[in-house]
């Protein structure tokens, strides 16, 4: 069955001939159409598509349940759709792979963890990532947050100072086709200056204090979600947006517990 196509539109087909450049951008759109398609396809018959559709419902439930701390009642489709693309089970070890879609953090070895989908989220959420931002990540971990940013920006550049854990989350981003994140080994209190300013800068382990050197490399405008505060102790997830007088404001968004930010001297 067709449809008819209204007035008003065949009159704009008629006023408006197929140029070489009208042209262009349809088969530029329709290109990103299907390679997402391709990817949704390829996610979608991997066998976990029951506890993917389940991990999507708990980020959900978990969001309205934690609105009154965030002001988020929902996360915008761009994060939601980064979250059901990248495949979480890829990113733990292989014992773990069962449980790699419930709503926890899971250990990742190196006495690491990966957090929990809804915390993924949050901070891809708060973050505020464009399609043309450089993002800078502390905390490779396993890679699977490196992914989930590299779903929306232009380019992640991660730092990770277990050099086991980054040459695995390199290996595994790598194998899985993610070739817009660079990984390097490094101290993450100093960030990754070549790079910088950065479009956000999203922080995967929690410092005692905000590090001054990630400030200096945040764009003015821009955000930097991190956690912050003592292991074992009360710890807040915390966004300081830059401003263009190079001042900075502060917002606490919720309570967290994330395992330490690891020192070179430790």
């Amino acid at each position: 069955m067709t449809h008819p196509m209204p007035r008003d539109s065949e009159e704009r087909s008629q006023r408006q001939p197929w140029t070489k450049e009208r042209l262009a951008v349809c088969r530029a759109g329709a290109m990103a159409w299907l390679l997402a398609l391709s990817a949704s396809a390829l996610a979608a018959g991997d066998g976990y598509e029951n506890v993917r559709h389940a991990m999507l419902a708990a980020i959900r439930a978990t969001a309205a349940d934690t609105r009154d701390y965030t002001g988020l009642a929902r996360f915008d489709d761009r994060v939601m759709q980064a979250m059901a693309a990248v495949p979480r089970h890829e990113f733990v070890p292989p014992a773990l792979r069962e449980v790699a879609y419930l709503n926890r953090p899971l250990p990742i070895g190196e006495g690491q963890t990966i957090s929990q989908p809804y915390i993924v989220a949050l901070m891809t959420q708060l973050a505020g990532v464009e399609a043309g931002d450089v993002v800078l990540e502390v905390g490779t971990g396993s890679g699977y947050q490196a992914a989930v940013l590299a779903r929306l920006a232009r380019h992640v550049y991660s730092v990770e100072i277990i050099e086991a854990l980054g040459q695995q989350a390199k290996q595994t981003l790598t194998r899985l086709g993610v070739d817009n994140v660079s990984v390097k080994i490094g101290d993450g209190y100093q960030g990754w200056v070549e790079h910088a300013p950065y479009d956000a800068i999203v922080v995967t382990a929690a410092p005692a204090a905000t590090p001054p050197r990630l400030l200096e490399q945040l764009r003015p405008g821009a955000r930097l979600v991190v956690p912050v505060g003592p292991q074992r102790r009360a710890q807040s997830l915390r966004v300081l947006e830059k401003k263009a007088t190079g001042g900075v404001e502060v917002k606490d968004i919720l309570p967290v517990a994330f395992v330490p930010m690891v020192h070179p001297d430790e």
